[in-house]
């Protein structure tokens, strides 16, 4: 497998993620089966994608970019579905959450050795 094809699976990791995360508050503690499903395949092809991607990318920096990436998409969708606004504060951490994954993907090389 190409790395190319790599940060394509980890990208359709985070998406499954984020779908599964965004999903869970409308589970009602997974007592909704239609909910509960959609957040439960969305975890199953999150780290199916995640392995795949595993292949060869470095396990450390697959995980923050999916981490940190996670965390930026799943707060714009609780804004946008469950009106869960940012402060200030809120908008400076997910500005250096992109910029952090932005360093390990650009310096990924310097990690491998």
């Amino acid at each position: 497998m190409n790395a190319g094809m790599s940060w394509i699976y980890l990208g359709i990791a985070i998406i499954a993620e984020v779908i599964g995360t965004s999903t869970l508050k409308s589970t009602d503690g997974f007592t909704r089966l239609g909910s509960s499903l959609v957040a439960v395949m969305g975890y199953i092809l999150s780290f199916y994608f995640l392995s795949l991607a595993l292949r060869t990318i470095p396990v450390g920096i697959a995980y923050a970019v999916w981490c940190g990436l996670g965390i930026v998409l799943v707060t714009m969708a609780a804004w946008v579905f469950y009106g869960q606004k940012l402060n200030a504060a809120g908008f400076i951490g997910m500005g250096l959450i992109i910029t952090g994954v932005w360093v390990l993907s650009v310096f990924k090389n310097t990690h491998e050795g």
